[in-house]
């Protein structure tokens, strides 16, 4: 039986049920649904324990540095550039190891939730995280898996 094209709809993640990728505030209530939570930030959030927060891993390396941090502070009204900047910081080795880390919890069965402490819930480091694993339009062709074996793919078309 064929189903007609028209008729399958892409499913959509939506942050209340289902697998995938979530993005949830650190200071909002741990649920069973978010599954594996990932702490994404370089400092600790105000206020809170271990406990409270009930992460299963905090990815220090994964933050942008101080900063890109501060300076992306003082001009919020330059997304696309913090973007640009901090998935350049990503292509580090240190981060892309970390990135690795993160790309093999997305793909288990449970969810993934990327938590952060910043006030912006549009504008944040772990929206280009989301978007990162969930694979990016135009991603950089240094970040990320596929930027593993492009050296290879280059040498055998050379060749």
């Amino acid at each position: 039986m064929m189903i007609a094209a028209s008729r399958v709809r892409p499913q959509k993640y939506d942050n209340t049920g289902g697998m995938g990728i979530a993005v949830k505030r650190v200071y909002e209530p741990a649920v069973p649904s978010d599954g594996v939570r990932v702490l994404v930030d370089r400092l600790w959030p105000r206020g809170l324990t271990k406990q409270d927060v009930a992460l299963k891993f905090w990815m220090r390396e994964l933050a942008p540095t101080n900063e890109l941090r501060q300076w992306f502070h003082a001009n919020a009204d330059r997304w696309s550039m913090f973007r640009k900047r901090y998935l350049k910081e990503l292509a580090d080795e240190e981060a892309s190891a970390a990135l690795e880390k993160l790309h093999h919890l997305a793909e288990g069965k449970r969810r993934l939730t990327l938590l952060y402490a910043s006030r912006d819930e549009e504008r944040n480091n772990a929206i280009v995280l989301k978007e990162l694993l969930e694979g990016m339009k135009k991603p950089p062709s240094s970040v990320g898996r596929g930027a593993l074996g492009r050296g290879r793919i280059r040498k055998a078309k050379r060749q």
